[in-house]
């Protein structure tokens, strides 16, 4: 996408001029209309529910698109998306050639800064506001941060940097949904804090500060007062103790529903000097008593009855194969019931990472840190140091995040962590923020890295069990979705490291597969077998290592070798096989075609889709070859 759909800069200009009950109006009817689109659609449902208010109390305080808003995440920001220009465009949200699920610039310019990862925004608005101050701008830089997003520590460092900085019209509002921080503190805090911040006392701090400027304060009595000031708030609020010591101006805690108090406290928020943070507590799925009560369940959905609050059934699979989320979580059960020195982490997906049903079972055996990929993998390296066996559980795309402790708080002491790599491979309608297409090139490089992945859900039984058994740092990374459909069997038995495997034989074309797109390889080895060319199809196993002797003897024996994975190509599985051809001095008949991502960022669409467009699936394979295979027996 290279062009902003969305170019209109006036649209929210309307709410400035409404009253804070026609605001509430306008929040009633974006509500109804969202849960009549995402039950349609599916998508984030319920941190876009608890930001409604909130989000029209923003547009109307704020000169948006010249003020910044940047959203964390982007979970909470589908109200922020139909205010926008894109009301309209809400029914093709994360589907192919729609609009996207979180933030993107070149969408729209309202969307100030791209999110899908959480703790970004108050980093991201720093510099920003940062730059606009050297231009000598007076527009204010508006942060969003909420969903358990500020228990991410880069969230910590921007609010100590721009403390530091005193920052003027710069806003932070703390959307606490009571997923991140503290339990409200009263009614008694957000009065006092109202009273302070308010038109009169704004303009009597102002006036007093002018008075000190001018030689008849004395500085030492200026601080005192304000000194005095904060240790007030302080008193009445526990949360205001934590943001005056990073040099915030504090408002709240605020009814994040309550259109009037919202506008109140922003509009008082804008007349401080330095930065301010505006404490909002919101319900997560405010407004549909389904999500309210469950807002992990309705965090993100697929389309539903909202009169019945059932999911819809998706069509009916020939076989029904469980997730490969969920066999990677019950076989780490049931090896963790016979041992307890194995300790899961999660880093706040408990539910995402099927850890939640590991918990239910072992508690004690299961922590999450919260957003902090970083002290997930350090954390899980210190208890390796004790003789535990940590297995820690992160989406490929987040796993990035935390890239040198892998280097350094592992790998480097070959400690025996386990990195269960979820959503490894192209994720669907999350879109280029989620894809997790890079962990091999980014973990076959660091030595003492053992590298896996899976055929089947059956396999990955098998790797979990063995990865435990290694005795050194191990990535095990499977995909978003259902596994193949085969048996599970319940004994397990190691897979000695290293070592591929022949599951079809041929003498035409040789496929090898890295993880579950070997289906793709037998898949296209069967249509190619109806038309006369057979194919020997080899599941690797392992990145790392590579079984050398098995491809010692395969790859120049055949005149068409294809590498497949679900990855991009470069630095990926087909590049280690290419790089031992190199090392190894292989005479070759062919090069090596390589199957997997190209060099761009995977849009949003289902996997199937995305697989098409990088020429991975099947049929692409199977054109490939045929293709060959037709020149090969002309030139014959």
């Amino acid at each position: 996408m290279n062009r902003r759909l969305i170019d209109t800069s006036q649209l929210p200009d309307d709410l400035r001029s409404m009253t804070p009950t026609e605001l509430r109006q306008v929040a009633d009817e974006l509500r109804d209309e969202l849960i009549n689109t995402v039950s349609q659609s599916g998508g984030h449902f319920a941190s876009s529910l608890g930001a409604n208010e909130l989000t029209v109390a923003l547009h109307a305080c704020f000169n948006t698109p010249h003020d910044r808003l940047i959203w964390d995440v982007g979970h909470q920001a589908y109200i922020h998306k139909m205010l926008t220009g894109r009301r309209a465009l809400m029914g093709s949200i994360r589907q192919k050639d729609g609009i996207s699920g979180f933030l993107r610039r070149d969408e729209s310019q309202f969307d100030a800064f791209g999110a899908g990862h959480a703790g970004t925004s108050i980093s991201a608005g720093v510099g920003m506001k940062m730059a606009l101050k050297h231009k000598d701008s007076d527009q204010f830089v508006v942060p969003i941060i909420g969903d358990g997003s500020l228990t991410s520590g880069m969230a910590f460092e921007a609010l100590n940097h721009a403390g530091a900085l005193r920052l003027d019209n710069f806003v932070v509002i703390l959307n606490d949904n009571e997923m991140s921080i503290s339990e409200n503190v009263g009614a008694l805090s957000w009065l006092f804090s109202r009273t302070l911040t308010g038109e009169t006392s704004s303009k009597a701090r102002g006036a007093v500060k002018k008075l000190r400027n001018r030689g008849y304060i004395p500085e030492l009595l200026y601080k005192a007062v304000d000194r005095a000031e904060e240790l007030t708030q302080s008193f009445f609020s526990t949360p205001a103790m934590l943001f005056e010591a990073f040099g915030f101006r504090y408002i709240g805690p605020v009814d994040g529903h309550d259109i009037s108090a919202l506008t109140t406290a922003l509009q008082n928020a804008k007349r401080q000097d330095g930065p301010v943070l505006v404490h909002c507590y919101t319900t997560k799925g405010k407004g549909y008593q389904p999500a309210e009560a469950d807002p992990i369940k309705w965090h993100g959905v697929t389309p539903f009855d909202p009169s019945k609050a059932e999911f819809r059934k998706a069509k009916q699979r020939t076989v029904a194969a469980p997730s490969y989320t969920g066999v990677f979580a019950s076989a780490l059960t049931d090896i963790a019931q016979e041992d307890p020195s194995i300790i899961a982490i999660t880093a706040a997906m408990p539910g995402g990472t099927g850890l939640d049903k590991m918990a239910a079972v072992l508690p004690k055996q299961v922590n999450d840190v919260g957003i902090c990929e970083q002290h997930a993998v350090t954390y899980a390296a210190g208890l390796a140091c004790e003789g535990y066996k940590p297995v820690v559980a992160i989406y490929s795309t987040f796993l990035q995040r935390a890239y040198d402790q892998i280097v350094h708080d592992v790998c480097i002491q070959e400690l025996p962590v386990v990195f269960a790599i979820d959503r490894a491979g192209v994720v669907g309608n999350d879109g280029e923020t989620h894809q997790g297409v890079f962990d091999i090139s980014y973990l076959r490089s660091i030595p003492n890295m053992v590298l896996m992945s899976p055929k089947d859900e059956s396999e990955l039984r098998d790797m979990v069990y063995s990865a435990l058994s290694y005795k050194q740092p191990v990535a095990l990374r499977y995909p978003r979705g259902n596994g193949v459909g085969v048996a599970c069997n319940s004994a397990f038995s190691v897979i000695e490291q290293g070592k591929a495997e022949i599951v079809r034989t041929g003498s035409d074309a040789l496929l090898i597969g890295f993880g579950p797109v070997v289906q793709n390889a037998l898949s296209a080895a069967e249509q190619l077998h109806k038309q006369g060319i057979e194919c020997t199809v080899v599941n690797a196993r392992f990145a790392k290592p590579l079984d050398t002797t098995l491809l010692s003897k395969l790859l120049p024996e055949f005149s068409i070798v294809c590498t497949i994975e679900d990855h991009s190509i470069a630095g990926g599985f087909g590049s280690a096989v290419s790089e031992f051809v190199q090392t190894a001095g292989l005479s070759m008949k062919a090069p090596i075609k390589l199957f997997g991502v190209g060099d761009s960022f995977v849009p949003h669409g289902s996997q199937a889709e995305q697989q098409n467009l990088h020429g991975y699936d099947a049929a692409t394979i199977a054109a490939f070859v045929q293709s060959k295979s037709f020149k090969r027996s002309k030139v014959a």
